[in-house]
Order: structure tokens, then sequence, then C-alpha cells
């Protein structure tokens, strides 16, 4: 499944306005204008391109306007992005000249660790079962 999702490329034109959330199973590259949250592997975003909502990526490569939160494992913010809102990532590269307002936090991978934790606080309602 890993080679299949490596082959599919998805392309959103400059003249696509999509409102609603976006799911894909691999590489999205956004040239035109969304509303709303994006998730996918590796994410190519053109210079025209507006989003307004989180983007979570394992790789994400942005040159538009971001309105909203981006977490991603592998980022790369061009001179012509311009981002408003949280960034959490692993590994970071900015170019001179991009414009971002908001906090930039790393992942520590101890952290993210937790969250796979949280399932097991599911388990509480089984134990006051078993009471």
């Amino acid at each position: 499944m890993a080679s299949k999702s490596n082959s599919t490329f998805s392309v959103l034109g400059s003249d696509l306005a999509i409102k609603g959330d976006i799911k894909a199973s691999a590489d999205l590259h956004v040239d035109g204008s969304i509303e709303g949250d994006i998730a996918c592997t590796s994410l190519v975003q053109g210079e025209t391109s507006k989003v307004t909502g989180a983007i979570e990526a394992e790789s994400a490569r942005l040159a538009g306007t971001v309105e909203g939160s981006i977490t991603a494992r592998e980022l790369v913010i061009l001179k012509t992005a311009k981002i408003t809102g949280d960034v959490f990532y692993d590994a970071l590269t900015i170019e001179q000249g991009a414009q971002v307002e908001g906090r930039f936090a790393h992942r520590d991978p101890k952290k993210s660790a937790q969250p796979a934790a949280k399932p097991q606080g599911d388990s509480k309602p089984e134990l006051q079962l078993a009471n």
C-alpha cells in the first residue's frame, strides 16, 4: 500500500475554491483556496493558495497564505508564505522573507507518544463496569 500512495498525487488548481475538510492518503498540491482542515502525507502549497484551517502532514512545503495551525514532521516555509497560527514541527526550514505570526513549538517524540496513551483512558469505563 505504501508504494501505491507514493505514486498518487492530487492537484487542486488555482481556479478551485473549496469549503470543507480535505483528507488525502498521499501527496497533495494546492494552488486554490481552501476553507477547512487539510490532512495528508505530503502537502505542497503554491504562492497563490490560501488555506483557512488546520494543516496536518508528514511533510509540508508552504508558499502561500495559511490562517490556522500547522503540524508537520518536516516543514519548509518559503519566502512568499504568510502564516497566521501556531506551528508544530520536528524539522523546520524558513526562507528569509517569510511572514509568520504565531508560536513555534518543536514536537517532542516522547510527548507525541502520550496521545496514544489516551485510548487507555477509555478503559476506565471497562474498569467501572467490572466493579
